[in-house]
């Protein structure tokens, strides 16, 4: 019996993945006066019950206004990186489930193929429970690029690409992009397997 092998059980992120989450400064990209239009994307992450996810942390990268990286990788010269733009931050949810993150609007970034992919904000979401982040993205309402943008252009069932979709509302001091994020159940949100 000494020899013998047994499988243990797959840890799932908790009982206290909300500890050291309590960093409200990661959720203003804008804290070092980027340039760019400011704008705050709001929503809540809920589950397949359609009860609101208290402790989910969305981590968030994105371009610059003019749609460079602040990344090794992204080596375009003609492109300008912005120092005052870091390009990633973290929010938490709170007890109602609710998120909020102040940031620029990105501008269009290269794709495969020499096409152009719309201005969208890469979304990794962890959370009690997974045992993987999942990742899924926040695309803009009325952005003429969605319509030709090589990962949208993936998802055949219009409805599923909605659930990627910000849509513009207007609060009392400033334009907020709001894009609730549903895990899974009616109008579960898109997510990509990478």
């Amino acid at each position: 019996m000494a020899d013998r092998l047994i499988a243990t059980p797959s840890q799932t992120v908790g009982p206290f993945f909300h500890i050291g989450l309590g960093r409200p400064d990661w959720a203003d990209l804008t804290a070092g006066n980027p340039q760019g239009e400011r704008i705050v994307v709001a929503g809540r992450v809920i589950d397949g019950d359609g009860a609101p996810v208290p402790d989910a942390c969305l981590e968030l990268w994105q371009a610059n206004a003019v749609g460079r990286y602040a990344h090794p990788d992204d080596t375009r010269t003609d492109t300008p990186l912005d120092p005052n733009f870091r390009g990633f931050g973290r929010v938490s949810t709170n007890a109602d489930g609710n998120f909020r993150f102040t940031t620029i609007r990105p501008g269009p970034v290269p794709g495969r193929g020499n096409s152009l992919q719309a201005p969208h904000i890469a979304v990794a979401l962890f959370a009690r429970g997974l045992l993987k982040q999942l990742y899924t993205r926040v695309y803009f309402a009325g952005e003429p690029l969605n319509e030709t943008d090589p990962v949208l252009s993936t998802i055949a069932d219009p409805m599923r690409r909605q659930t990627l979709i910000a849509t513009r509302s207007e609060d009392a001091d400033s334009a907020i992009w709001r894009l609730d994020i549903v895990m899974q159940g009616d109008n579960e949100t898109v997510f990509f397997d990478i």
